[in-house]
């Protein structure tokens, strides 16, 4: 009896080399492993691969149905673990991928947060008006997409009490941030609204270093580190999905913890 499978010509190895950083995003989140091969792709979405872009393609079906994944498990009321004082690192970790030294400081003075969107104040804020606000002090652990860690002392105003406080759609998808440097980033509305998500001013207790973020920065407990913006310069919310930086390279948009 013959074989109702066919031979086809095996796919070209090299044609996974130009997604190396989203086939690390998907190792990264556990969905696949080191070793991955065109086969396996070929059997995960039954797609047929003769260019770099339907491999794009096929990943990030793989990416997208991670996502989805994750959206649907994750609880907008479970906190992440906290630590004691004891175990925080001072100073935290500079994570960007330029060198600190290439970091320009924001001018606090002319520094002033847009709003725009699905919101029914947009009256900018300055520095003095953010500081001005209640604040929340979280000891959570950064986590960064490349494996490291640490422990942070986060404080400031949470997202939830900010976004309420300026009349903001809760009911949308999308929580866009644009900073000044050139990393912009969106979270989902749930974990926007999580308890321990923070609009931070402070690391342990002191005003944010121009590196990490001054004046503003975001700090999530359910994310990997990349989906945390630092130098937060306007505030979007939307139902129109914008890719962040690292997104537009291959990284998973949810990317939670």
């Amino acid at each position: 009896m013959k074989s109702l499978f066919r031979p086809s010509k095996v796919p070209d190895p090299t044609l996974l080399d130009d997604h190396r950083p989203l086939l690390r995003s998907l190792e990264r989140r556990g969905f696949i492993r080191d070793g991955f091969s065109l086969g396996a792709l070929t059997m995960l979405t039954g797609c047929a691969f003769k260019t770099p872009d339907s491999v794009r393609t096929a990943l990030l079906k793989v990416s997208n149905f991670n996502d989805w994944v994750q959206a649907q498990i994750f609880d907008p009321n479970k906190l992440a673990p906290t630590y004691p004082e004891s175990m925080v690192l001072k100073p935290p970790t500079f994570n960007a991928y330029y060198d600190i030294m290439k970091v320009k400081p924001v001018d606090g003075q002319t520094w002033r947060l847009e709003l725009a969107g699905l919101i029914d104040n947009k009256t900018p804020w300055t520095v003095q008006q953010i500081m001005a606000l209640p604040e929340q002090e979280e000891i959570i652990r950064h986590i960064c997409v490349e494996g490291w860690s640490y422990i942070g002392q986060w404080s400031g105003v949470p997202l939830r009490t900010f976004l309420q406080r300026i009349g903001a759609d809760t009911r949308a998808k999308y929580v866009n941030f644009t900073t000044a440097d050139d990393y912009p980033s969106s979270i989902d509305m749930a974990t926007a609204l999580h308890p321990q998500t923070l609009l931070a001013t402070k690391y342990a207790r002191e005003t944010l270093d121009a590196p990490f973020g001054y004046p503003l920065r975001l700090r999530t407990s359910t994310k990997l580190g990349f989906k945390n913006p630092k130098w937060i310069t306007a505030i979007e919310v939307t139902n129109t999905y914008r890719p962040g930086y690292w997104e537009k390279l291959g990284f998973n948009w949810y990317s939670g913890i």
